[in-house]
């Protein structure tokens, strides 16, 4: 039987593996994907799309000399312009007249280039769009910037990224395996099924997005290799530690790791139906890119389960105990439990059950204070961390031409009302200049250039009085989008769908919870911490950021992600922890029982939070802010979560409660007569089989 699940899983790692590399080529950043389907910005995204020219990508080249621009600069910047329309040949209709632009100061000049996706993506393209402009006088800066030069920079970021996050992830997962068991081969066991996992992840994301239509992009690629992981190495570990204490009690192998499954299973599929339960409630989200993570997560961690529940004990069966070497659990029919560090900080709990809990409370408190810091939302010129040519370009666009300082809109109108529809806008507050572009396929187009910076509310407020005036226009079926107007739609949008994924993933989980412990009180005080600890993991995390790492304000996507996967994951430790808990409430009361799961469970589940932890932040070494900010945000919330929530907080509730915690069951209930005290091997198995 082992050897036929290791076979199965051969045959069906050589289906998977070659369609996990292929995952990669069906990956996509471009707005027309990830926005919201019905926002306005999305219908300009489509429309562009569809018309002749409209999705040519738009580069803008700043010439900047400090002590004024001379002779010899104005005439390379008019020979670069000449050069490059040549080679990448403009629209006549849209670009008559079209040509070089010298600021009121003297100091700088401007054009815009319209390169047709024909000749590449962004990122293809503005690395010979720079090269081609190196030829000029010693002094004159340049900076090629733009929508497309900021598309390709942030395309960039991404090149190999999925590469990267999978072999720094094993690199530190290996580590924490190796240091956690002090073995030259066990940890190679969990890595090489989890890896298994991943791959098969990879693979059926792929065949998702080719059966659905799923939208996954590069941020949601490098989540998906995270997550399982950081999921499957805890289920690992829990497994582990529950096969090796199992060993100590039964001599055959496959016995023992029947009574772990027995033990450790319930626990595992409860922790995995949290996180997929909470990750498909992302599907009611309107945002695509956050929808599309909903199934692409479950994905990830029902492979991990089944990788983890099949294959992982297979391999740990067939490899006998010496896979523990050289610490190889003895059988003996005389174990003695050793109150350990985790027993004596149970007892510490047990006394001063009031300090522990308003201790923690305390702490939590105070990182939480925190959420009074800049929590405002990043602009997209403050996503890398290292600004890049695109985005200081924009600074000296803003300081030598404020009138085109912000990102253009793009406005389509019905041919016929184009002048209006501009005059209209160029009345508008907020608005520099509204210049009419061409009319194709029964639309005009007009690029509006707000006087404020990119991505500011001065400018979202800009873009909502041009939609609102040119909605007011009968007739004229004007749809305002752009770069901005599309940050704009991706933030309301997350905002709303925040209000509903939230309280609908907390529902969930108390609901699973609640099935596990088969109790209302336990969820209820579970959830509540979790709650609790979320607050103060972002508390602390904004205080980092704004404090010490200097980010200008949190990206729009993390509070949702980070709720979703601190909740979801965090939730995980308490499962671990209650229903041990649980289990050893039936023979030895509810006092006894949360000691002994704590004594028990205590090392494993901080070796996970470790684990998990130390996945997530391999997010902080991508030079995103984006991706930084959520990797430390979880990774701190799933360290506060293990070592103060899990091992203090939750057994110190548990103690004040009492009993009363597993309400209604009937653990919560006075027993008839005393604790079950310590039972023999025969008695625990038959106490087994009644519960």
């Amino acid at each position: 039987m082992p050897w036929l699940v290791i076979g199965l899983w051969l045959v069906l790692a050589a289906v998977m593996v070659p369609l996990s590399g292929k995952l990669s080529s069906v990956t996509t950043d471009k707005a027309v994907d990830t926005l919201p389907a019905g926002a306005e910005s999305t219908r300009v995204a489509v429309l562009e799309d569809s018309l002749p020219g409209g999705e040519d990508n738009t580069f803008v080249f700043v010439y900047h000399r400090a002590g004024g621009l001379t002779g010899a600069d104005r005439a390379t910047v008019e020979r670069h312009y000449d050069t490059l329309a040549k080679r990448y040949p403009p629209k006549a209709a849209a670009d008559e007249g079209a040509s070089t632009r010298l600021s009121t100061d003297g100091k700088a000049m401007m054009f815009t280039l319209d390169v047709s996706t024909a000749y590449g993506a962004p990122e293809a393209v503005v690395g010979p769009l720079r090269d081609a402009a190196k030829d000029r006088p010693a002094g004159l800066e340049l900076e090629v910037t733009g929508p497309a030069a900021i598309d390709g920079d942030m395309d960039a970021v991404f090149d190999g990224i999925d590469l990267q996050v999978f072999l720094t992830t094993v690199v530190v997962v290996t580590v924490l395996l190796i240091l956690t068991y002090r073995s030259p081969v066990l940890w190679f066991v969990p890595l090489m099924v989890v890896g298994a996992a991943a791959l098969t992840a990879m693979a059926t994301v792929y065949l998702l997005v080719k059966g659905f239509g799923i939208v996954v992009n590069d941020q949601n690629s490098a989540l998906l290799t995270i997550l399982v992981f950081g999921v499957g190495t805890d289920y690992a570990l829990l497994l582990i530690a529950r096969y090796r204490e199992s060993l100590h009690h039964h001599e055959n192998v496959r016995v023992a790791m029947v009574h772990a499954l027995r033990g450790a299973a319930p626990a595992i599929v409860a922790s995995a139906a949290t996180v997929v339960a909470g990750l498909l409630c992302l599907l009611v989200a309107d945002l695509n890119s956050t929808s599309g993570l909903g199934p692409i997560g479950a994905a990830g961690i029902l492979c991990a389960l089944a990788a983890m529940l099949t294959l992982f004990p297979t391999v740990l069966v067939v490899l006998g105990r010496r896979i523990f070497w050289p610490a190889i659990p003895r059988f003996s029919t005389a174990v003695q439990d050793r109150p350990g560090l985790w027993g004596r900080l149970g007892t510490a709990i047990s006394r001063r059950r009031w300090v522990a809990t308003l201790g923690s409370l305390g702490v939590l408190g105070v990182l939480a204070i925190g959420l009074t810091g800049n929590t405002g939302a990043l602009r997209e010129q403050d996503q890398f961390l290292s600004a890049p040519e695109s985005v200081t370009g924009f600074t000296v666009l803003r300081r030598h031409f404020p009138e085109l300082g912000g990102q253009p809109m793009t406005i389509y109108t019905r041919p016929a009302y184009q002048e209006r529809v501009a005059d209209i806008v160029k009345r508008t507050p907020g608005v520099a200049e509204a210049v009419p572009g061409q009319t194709v396929g029964g639309w005009a187009d007009i690029s509006v250039f707000p006087a404020d910076a990119p991505d500011t509310a001065a400018e979202y407020d800009t873009i909502k009085r041009v939609r609102t005036a040119v909605h007011a226009v009968n007739g004229a079926e004007a749809i305002v989008g752009g770069p901005s107007a599309e940050n704009l739609d991706t933030e309301v949008t997350t905002s709303r769908d925040e209000k509903l994924v939230i309280p609908l993933v907390l529902a969930v989980v108390l609901i699973v919870l609640g099935l596990l412990l088969r109790a209302i009180v336990a969820p209820l005080v579970l959830m509540a911490t979790v709650i609790v600890s979320f607050a103060a993991a972002f508390g602390g995390s904004v205080f980092v950021f704004e404090t010490i790492l200097g980010f200008k304000g949190v990206d729009y996507s993390v509070p949702l992600l980070a709720f979703l996967f601190l909740v979801a994951l965090g939730v995980d430790y308490n499962i671990f922890l209650a229903s041990r808990a649980r289990e050893e409430t039936v023979r030895l009361g509810t006092r006894e029982g949360m000691l002994t799961a704590l004594s028990a469970t205590g090392g494993v589940i901080t070796s996970a939070g470790l684990v998990l932890a130390a996945t997530f932040a391999v997010l902080t070494t991508l030079p995103l802010v984006m991706l930084v900010e959520v990797g430390f945000l979880v990774a701190f919330g799933v360290l506060l979560d293990a070592l103060l929530v899990r091992s203090v907080l939750v057994p110190a509730l548990t103690l004040l409660i009492g009993r009363r915690i597993w309400w209604p069951s009937r653990l919560s209930r006075p027993a008839a007569g005393p604790p079950i005290g310590r039972h023999t091997l025969a008695d625990e198995e038959e106490l087994t089989l009644q519960r």
